[in-house]
């Protein structure tokens, strides 16, 4: 098949992935975005976690909260769980790396705080052991998923919520995780400051 082909194909299977997704993921997305500013209104946190690509959307999404999204306001409260090298590094020496994000969640989460735990697998077993953490600590469990939402998505409690893009691409899953993210932080920054 022709580079250029491929290409096409790639922008086509993109498009229509977020098409056929839209429907069902935009109820959890609006309610997301509900979940977090009641959350920041009342004092609380977003502690946002996942691997890879997903530590990747997890970092920005976090800054998109911390600096700004599309308007001015003042930065929120959102730490990426993914980001200090010495807390991630002796944590998976000093004990186990499926416990990277369970202690800074147990140590730094508390009730009326979110966990925004991201994998398009829904297995991540440091994401799955984050989530149990945060049961732990009664706070509020948004999943970002793909595939049938995994492990992650078996262990949500009532009152938690499930974004779960359900395709079998890591690629597509990937970017519809992103429209997802940018999507919760044009609703937190409506819901907060009105129309832009």
């Amino acid at each position: 098949m022709d580079l250029s082909v491929r290409i096409h194909k790639h922008f086509e299977d993109s498009a229509q992935v977020k098409l056929q997704s839209k429907d069902a993921l935009t109820q959890p997305i609006a309610e997301t975005s509900e979940a977090m500013v009641a959350c920041l209104m009342n004092d609380g946190k977003i502690l946002v976690c996942g691997n890879g690509g997903s530590a990747a959307d997890a970092q920005h999404f976090s800054a998109e909260l911390v600096n700004r999204f599309e308007m001015e306001r003042p930065g929120l409260a959102c730490i990426a769980l993914t980001t200090d090298s010495s807390i991630l590094t002796s944590i998976a020496n000093d004990y186990n790396y499926n416990l990277i994000f369970s202690k800074q969640v147990r140590a730094l989460g508390m009730l009326g705080d979110v966990l925004l735990a991201i994998s398009t697998s829904g297995n991540s077993a440091n994401v799955v052991e984050a989530i149990q953490a945060a049961h732990d600590r009664d706070m509020l469990v948004v999943a970002l998923t793909g595939r049938d939402g995994g492990k992650m998505g078996a262990m949500l409690r009532e009152g938690d919520i499930h974004i779960c893009v359900n395709t079998k691409s890591t690629a597509r899953i990937q970017e519809v995780h992103l429209l997802s993210l940018h999507c919760i932080c044009d609703g937190i920054d409506h819901l907060l400051l009105g129309e832009a």
